[in-house]
């Protein structure tokens, strides 16, 4: 599984990060993660708005941080 961070880098993006590798050991799941900081790379997919998180290159939120249970049932998916 292929986790993006999409975003500056800044707190809210940390942040997310941080939650979404909380869930992954919680789950005792195996995933990479890449936090991606370029502009272009970000105007790449279809996000008005960061932190967004992208799992297998599939857009599941942008814009806000979600609750770890919304986490947990896309990395179950």
């Amino acid at each position: 599984m292929l986790i993006k961070i999409l975003g500056s880098g800044c707190a809210k993006c940390n942040r997310l990060e941080q939650l979404t590798r909380e869930v992954v050991a919680e789950q005792g799941l195996s995933a990479s993660f890449e936090h991606v900081t370029a502009v272009d790379e970000i105007m790449a997919y279809p996000i008005m708005t960061t932190p967004a998180l992208v799992i297998d290159e599939a857009v599941k939120v942008s814009g806000r941080i979600p609750s770890k249970e919304e986490l947990a049932a896309w990395l179950k998916g």
